[in-house]
């Protein structure tokens, strides 16, 4: 007689997929200084932020975190996955008020094709007042 043993399954794998012709990925670093702007305070000022293009969608610039004033943001338990890119989470910006919910995100550990975007963030245009590209110093 053989007992029933509890099994646990282990949760389905993500699925990885890596940038190819059929979904590009590209990321380069933005010449120009990157100013993202709230309720009249600086949230993010840089001269080293990234522009990375995937496939169709519009580029996104991501912030090097030095270059943020974490004091203002305010990490949430949301969280999203990329099969690009990994595992996703967000912070807000409390001072921004209910639009400004989940408005930042980063890729904590990305995966090798987008490594580059470590220790960045990028933003939702529309909940700050203002992402600006003004020409570098």
């Amino acid at each position: 007689v053989s007992q029933a043993m509890d099994q646990k399954v282990a949760p389905a794998a993500k699925p990885i997929k890596i940038p190819g012709p059929d979904h590009p990925i590209a990321i380069e670093r933005n010449p120009n200084r990157v100013v993202v702007t709230l309720a009249g305070r600086v949230v993010a000022d840089t001269q080293d932020a990234l522009t990375l293009r995937e496939a169709s969608y519009p580029a996104i610039l991501y912030i090097p975190r030095k270059d943020v004033d974490m004091t203002l943001l305010a990490r949430t338990d949301h969280a999203t996955y990329c099969p690009y890119k990994g595992d996703c989470a967000y912070f807000s910006i409390p001072l921004g008020g209910a639009r400004s919910t989940n408005a930042v995100w980063t890729y904590e550990a990305p995966y090798a094709a987008v490594a580059s975007i470590r220790d960045h963030l990028a933003f939702y245009p529309d909940r700050v007042d203002a992402i600006e590209e003004r020409p570098g110093d």
